[in-house]
């Protein structure tokens, strides 16, 4: 696991947590400001599971 996986895993759950906090307060623009944190967090582990991926391939050759 790399620092991008961690990384984008954290974001997408803070995003979690912020969105729920909006909702809870009625807050649209924390709502949408989570929903942007986990599509950020999305990202950002896709591109480490992306690297992962690099990584495993050139150490088969």
């Amino acid at each position: 696991m790399n620092k991008d996986q961690v990384k984008g895993t954290a974001k997408d759950i803070g995003g979690k947590i912020q969105e729920e906090a909006g909702k809870l307060t009625g807050s649209s623009e924390q709502q949408a400001k989570g929903l942007n944190r986990q599509a950020e967090g999305q990202l950002q582990k896709g591109l480490g599971d992306a690297k992962e991926a690099v990584k495993k391939a050139i150490d088969k050759i």
